[in-house]
């Protein structure tokens, strides 16, 4: 059985891509840095080496924008750029040391004209060791204003447009701007790529489809990914028109990173329900098995620049606004706000929350001040303005019904506020209220408890008291997880978080200051520079063995995706095997029915004409030991291929064991131990009851309860559960519980397909018939039993001549067996090919048998 990963072998979807007017894309010919210079367009799926004779390795960053600052100069007209401090990209370069080479791969917050194209990327590159992605003005605004920030962006924080004048709703030529934006990325990153030393770490939700194009080109590229943005649950995401796309995007990675487990969660959720992957954790690491490629799951949020704090805490500007401010609010208790003006953040939920403070605890009239700082607004529509005309009304409301003259319990800073001043501000509040509904990770509160720890040299804290803070975070925010002393709420209940505030204000010193101790000792030794390299390091470990295995790029357009394969897998070939058949004299053959002669998914389950046509020829050469073992029951499989009479059937994984059509069944077990099936039965029975889309099948040897049609979590949250409960209750009994694909399964023990071949063959060797070929073919996980099987049983020393082997799944995954064919029709091609070989053979054994194997 194929996979579910497998599926939709040759997705026919398109690259997806707007036609706007290209700009100049090549870089300048002389470069600065150890790369490839060259000019594709990505598609083709050749792996491409470097013409660079370094091998320093290097990280290269690609993110929507560079970590620059940009500014015409007024007298030369030239364009002048200087690095942006407080970018991530520029900070996350603290966790490695100074002979690290960044490269970075992003667009300038400025439109440069083509015509000034050339010079400006000649400048970067030398200068900053940028590469700079000149999207147009138009693809721009349609690929960030438009797809970001007004589909991904509501999306990834909940919010569906349920209608059309609340939110927008999915456009496709957004979506085509979207991928063509995320080509041009791909395109500079290949003109500056080491492929087999660099380190290629993407950003963000800008460019979740980046790794397909890079994975495309590249086939081995070490890649990794991490979402700053909350990732949704299943229920939500699932309404995105191209969710596939972007989760195939996404597992084109190396390395996936998240801020929580619970958005890692969701993901995992995601690839389970709409792509059929399951994940596992290896030795504490959490991997999905991606066509052979094993994806890793990483979960750290990142941290502050703690030097940058604090380099900012110990000027002298710094120092005197906080004694500024400590001033106009003297004598009163300081509640900080500070967040962007957008629709996630709960403003005017904070403010609510501060007006039932005063309705409930009124002797804090004129005694608490909440400090709200609205940033700029990095979007903009229609839910923007409505959240900022409700946050001033909400402020003006509060004001005029709590305020006096010289006392306005909310203060609103609506303007651009320097960084010294925020800072000040920080040093300055009694408390931090951080209310989003939903934020990826949110940096404040931990900026907010470096101000206030402040510095040895700290002009902004003046006195040598202990330190102390508190903090009133949401539970929806990234940071959450991390703040184990901080007073958690839900920003919709306004009730509790006033009274969340209330009781950080009368909190005592000693728990203030304990509360603080713990919070700083985490944020000081989990900052950004940790979090990048711990990233790193992970990113490393993850393309280990990118060069111990095979590579083929398979899929059409966003559902490319490369398997990955041992370099001894190989595809079988009638000319190979052909050769070996004619001179061997003594053969056994083992095929499975559903998924390698039969389709998997057919609704008509007995064999067609050709596949019985087939097997009767292969029974006819008398060289041939034929056998088929199969899951299936012993009269389905006597009914449907009872036309090929020297055919051996091995019926329910080899319980009952039939030589030919003229031989009686047999079995090796007793079918007097059969009392464990009345202990078996209502234990299923009352889980099938409890999890709908479940059944239980009823087998002659076994008891199989069957969860494919139900809910993926809740089937495989019951079958883990019956596993545990089937076991104790079985502990001694002589039955073994599996759990397989989508079914638990009890059967007696010793039962496996890999023993009943097992037990042919040793009875070949007893007949004086010792096989000189075996070939076995199958494509379930059941038949890697049988392929681990054959291959030790022909190794034993009773066989005096090693036979010839081929072991052979049935799709390109990984597997035990050495060869490979694509799906049925190939099997057919192969085995029509040995039996054309027979029919030209003069038969020299007296007996003939055929072994198939075959799933339920």
């Amino acid at each position: 059985m194929v996979s579910r990963s497998c599926a939709n072998f040759l997705d026919l979807s398109s690259w997806d891509l707007l036609d706007f007017p290209q700009t100049p894309r090549s870089l300048p010919r002389v470069m600065t840095v150890p790369g490839i210079i060259t000019d594709v367009d990505g598609d083709t799926t050749s792996e491409v080496t470097s013409t660079s004779g370094g091998s320093r390795e290097r990280k290269i960053i690609v993110a929507n924008m560079l970590p620059l600052q940009s500014k015409r100069d007024a007298e030369t007209g030239k364009w002048c750029f200087n690095w942006d401090e407080d970018s991530l990209q520029l900070q996350l370069r603290d966790g490695f040391s100074s002979e690290t080479e960044f490269l970075y791969v992003g667009s300038l917050n400025v439109n440069i004209e083509t015509n000034e194209q050339e010079e400006v990327s000649q400048k970067l590159l030398e200068e900053f060791n940028c590469v700079a992605t000149f999207l147009s003005q138009e693809l721009q605004e349609m690929f960030y204003l438009g797809f970001c920030k007004h589909q991904l962006w509501p999306l990834f924080h909940y919010m569906l447009p349920m209608f059309p004048d609340h939110g927008d709703r999915f456009d496709r030529r957004l979506w085509q701007a979207y991928v063509s934006a995320n080509k041009i990325f791909s395109d500079r990153v290949m003109e500056v790529i080491n492929p087999e030393d660099d380190y290629v770490w993407i950003q963000d939700y800008h460019l979740m489809v980046l790794p397909t194009f890079l994975r495309k080109r590249f086939n081995r590229i070490k890649l990794g990914f991490f979402l700053h943005s909350p990732f949704p649950s299943s229920e939500i995401y699932r309404t995105l028109p191209v969710r596939d796309e972007i989760l195939r995007g996404l597992l084109n990675c190396d390395l996936i990173g998240f801020h929580t487990f619970d958005y890692a969660r969701h993901f995992l959720s995601c690839c389970s329900r709409m792509l059929g992957l399951d994940y596992e954790s290896k030795r504490g690491h959490i991997g999905l098995d991606y066509f052979g490629r094993t994806v890793y799951i990483k979960i750290l949020p990142v941290g502050v620049h703690m030097g940058r704090l604090e380099s900012v805490l110990s000027l002298d500007s710094t120092a005197a606004k906080t004694k500024e401010i400590q001033e106009q609010f003297k004598g009163k208790k300081l509640v900080l706000g500070i967040d962007d003006m957008d629709i996630f953040k709960g403003i005017s939920l904070k403010l609510i929350a501060m007006e039932h403070l005063f309705e409930t605890y009124w002797h804090l009239k004129g005694k608490v001040v909440l400090v709200q700082i609205v940033n700029p607004a990095r979007s903009s529509g229609k839910d923007v303005e409505e959240a900022k005309r409700e946050t001033y009304e909400t402020a003006r409301r509060i004001n005029e019904r709590y305020g006096t003259s010289d006392y306005k319990p909310i203060v609103l800073i609506d303007r651009l506020v320097p960084r010294s001043e925020k800072t000040a501000y920080y040093a300055a509040a009694d408390c931090c209220l951080v209310n989003a509904v939903r934020d990826g990770m949110n940096l404040v509160p931990y900026k907010y408890i470096v101000c206030r720890q402040g510095t040895r040299s700290n002009k902004a804290v003046v006195d040598s008291s202990p330190r102390t803070s508190t903090l009133v975070v949401s539970e929806f925010i990234g940071c959450s997880p991390s703040l184990s002393g901080a007073i958690r709420v839900n920003p919709w209940d306004v009730d509790a978080v006033a009274e969340a505030v209330n009781s950080a204000l009368k909190m005592s010193e000693t728990e203030k200051q304990l509360r603080h101790e713990k919070h700083y000792h985490y944020i000081s030794t989990h900052d950004v520079g940790y979090w990048a390299k711990s990233f790193m390091q992970d990113l490393e470990r993850a393309c280990r063995d990118h060069y111990s295995k095979r590579c083929w790029g398979i899929g059409f357009g966003l559902g490319f995706r490369v398997l990955s394969l041992s370099p001894s897998f190989r595809k079988l070939s009638v000319e190979h095997i052909v050769p070996v058949y004619r001179k061997t004299q003594r053969r056994a053959i083992f095929l499975d029915y559903d998924g390698t002669l039969v389709p998997e998914s057919s609704i008509v389950q007995d064999p067609s004409n050709e596949v019985v046509s087939v097997l009767k020829a292969l029974c006819e050469d008398l060289n041939n030991t034929v056998f088929i073992v199969s899951g299936r029951g012993r009269e389905s499989l006597s009914n449907w291929l009872s036309p090929c009479e020297n055919l051996g059937l091995a019926a329910e994984h080899g319980y009952f064991i039939r030589w030919n059509s003229k031989d009686e069944w047999e079995t090796c077990y007793s079918p007097t131990d059969i009392e464990w099936r009345s202990m078996v039965e209502p234990v299923m029975r009352s889980y099938m009851e409890a999890t709908d889309g479940t059944s239980i099948e009823f087998k002659e040897s076994a008891l199989v309860w069957h969860h494919q049609d139900a809910d993926p979590d809740f089937g495989s949250c019951q079958a883990k559960e019956m596993l545990d409960h089937l076991e104790s209750v079985l502990a001694n009994e002589p039955v073994v519980v599996k759990r397989g694909q989508h079914i638990v399964e009890v059967k007696p023990q010793g039962v496996s397909k890999g023993l009943a071949a097992e037990k042919v063959i040793r009875e070949m060797v007893e007949r004086g018939e010792p096989p000189e070929m075996v070939m076995c073919i199958g494509d379930d996980r059941s038949d890697e039993d049988m392929f681990e099987s054959i291959l030790s049983t022909v190794t034993n020393p009773e066989l005096l001549v090693q036979p010839e082997v081929f072991a052979c799944t049935v799709g390109r995954k990984p597997s035990k067996a050495k060869y490979f064919l694509d799906d049925e029709a190939d099997v057919l091609k192969l085995l029509r090919g040995l039996g054309d070989s027979s029919s030209s053979l003069k038969p020299t054994s007296s007996h003939t048998q055929v072994a198939f194997e075959s799933i339920v």
